[in-house]
């Protein structure tokens, strides 16, 4: 058997070898140890106002909220090609641009336009946007 082949077998046994073994030798119990009933759910709902107090806070929040603080929010997916203030890096320099430049580039995107060498990263970066997304990135962006 050749060193190539013999290296295949032993990566395969290990690969498929340790997810195997890691879950036969778990310690941890199968009970969900996230779930809360009971006692438990009344306390939390005691403190918090439940789940619909929480999405309606949240709702609150957001509707009192500017575009560009939306924006901010929504500008985390961007940093890691953009930069933290827009100075670019992986992707282009965003800062310096107007609201009306970044809302047709993010558009663009949505729709499924080629602006350039890097255009199918952003094609599904924007098809997630909402027109009230895109709105909040641009006025963040702009504030650069």
């Amino acid at each position: 058997m050749k060193l190539d082949n013999i290296a295949i077998v032993l990566f395969t046994c290990f690969a498929l070898g340790l997810p195997i073994w890691t879950m036969s030798n778990n310690t941890h119990s199968s009970q969900n140890i996230n779930s809360c009933d009971g006692e438990c759910y009344e306390q939390w709902k005691d403190k918090t106002g439940g789940t619909l107090a929480i999405a309606e806070a949240s709702a609150a929040a957001k509707a009192e909220a500017s575009p560009s603080e939306l924006g901010e929010r929504l500008y985390a997916g961007c940093v890691a090609c953009h930069g933290a203030a827009g100075e670019g890096g992986i992707g282009p320099k965003v800062a310096g641009q107007s609201v009306a430049d970044i809302q047709t580039k993010l558009l663009q995107y949505k729709a499924g336009e080629k602006r350039g060498a890097q255009s199918n990263l952003m094609w599904s970066q924007a098809g997630q946007l909402s027109a009230a997304d895109i709105d909040g990135l641009a006025a963040f962006i702009a504030e650069f």
